[in-house]
């Protein structure tokens, strides 16, 4: 009996030190910011870049918080997002010095710096969350390129209400600005289904190239024409030397956009700095800014040639921008959806 109790006791003890012990708290994983090309889809890679992707298919909070991590589109994001808030702050500026409210020629100037934001802002989203997965990274685009959009038709209609010679108005007055959003919405179409379709050859550039080029061969002509004849220096006209900045920051820009360069000839090393797509995000926010002080210098100089024109010309440029806006938006959401179509059938 007494050897019974004894084995009894022995198989009790276990339990109760078990029991006694407080649980150990679980120890969480730190989260995998980053990984090599092969563990995304094709759709991801980018040019000569190998590694500082993304995981798929996370929680938008930690997509959030990479915001504040080193992977290969940080920089990207962190361009446009600085110059973003450099606008935000550029507008409390104006807001204290031109009256946009009481101003009938003030809002082509709110137009442009509206647009500005909003392509920078998109653009920054979509850098940013598109690793959510492969339907995000369609859909972020596709309002990567209304953003684009919005921004070219604000920088038509500032060129030609503040910066526009009498000369080139009197060529192109009826057609400019209709023809302005009509090639904004092109781009925005091209741009959509170049991505739709995943083309990297001829195809691919022309759909989302060549639309871009005829629309800024359009929207830059009354600075380009001003530039040829004005006999102004820039000491005379402090305007000009802003808008040939701002030519020169586009066409480096466009430069970068096209060639893979500097990380086609350094493949493997540019995965956080360096990439061209980062160089071209830099020299577009310059070219932005250039442009945004020269169409305020001119807002404030050429009230006495602008004003004549578009009061003899009246232009109904309030609708043809929410007319672009309305058209670029609903262009990204019909592809979003055949994009949502195309994966659905990709699964079944």
């Amino acid at each position: 009996m007494a050897m019974l109790g004894v084995q009894k006791l022995s198989h009790l003890l276990p339990s109760l030190r078990q029991a006694d012990q407080k649980p150990q708290p679980s120890v969480q994983p730190e989260p995998v910011f980053t990984v090599d090309r092969a563990k995304v889809p094709p759709l991801f890679w980018k040019p000569y870049i190998y590694v500082g992707y993304r995981p798929l298919h996370q929680t938008w909070c930690f997509y959030f918080r990479t915001l504040f991590h080193q992977h290969n589109e940080a920089l990207n994001v962190w361009t446009h997002l600085l110059a973003a808030l450099v606008l935000l702050l550029r507008l409390a500026i104006f807001m204290g010095t031109v009256d946009f409210w009481g101003d009938p020629h003030a809002l082509p100037l709110f137009i442009i710096v509206f647009s500005s934001f909003t392509y920078l802002s998109f653009s920054a989203l979509a850098h940013l969350l598109q690793a959510k997965s492969e339907f995000w990274h369609y859909s972020f685009f596709f309002l990567d390129y209304v953003g684009v959009a919005v921004y070219q038709f604000g920088s038509a209609l500032a060129h030609f209400y503040y910066a526009i010679e009498p000369a080139w108005h009197a060529q192109v007055q009826a057609i400019f600005l209709p023809m302005a959003a009509f090639l904004a919405w092109l781009s925005c179409i091209g741009s959509c289904y170049s991505k739709y379709i995943q083309k990297p050859g001829l195809l691919g550039r022309i759909c989302q190239e060549m639309p871009s080029a005829l629309a800024y061969a359009l929207d830059i002509s009354p600075v380009v024409h001003r530039i040829l004849v004005s006999p102004n220096s820039a000491t005379d006209d402090p305007a000009l030397l802003y808008h040939k900045c701002q030519v020169v920051f586009f066409l480096l820009a466009a430069a970068f956009f096209s060639a893979f360069v500097p990380e086609r000839w350094f493949p493997g090393s540019c995965h956080v700095f360096g990439q061209s797509h980062q160089l071209f995000h830099v020299f577009l926010v310059l070219c932005t800014l250039a442009q945004l002080e020269a169409v305020a210098l001119d807002y404030e100089a050429r009230r006495s040639i602008y004003e004549p024109l578009h009061t003899r010309w009246p232009h109904n440029f309030s609708g043809l921008f929410l007319l672009t806006v309305g058209s670029s938006v609903l262009t990204a959401f019909l592809l979003s959806q055949l994009v949502w179509r195309k994966l659905n059938q990709k699964t079944q």
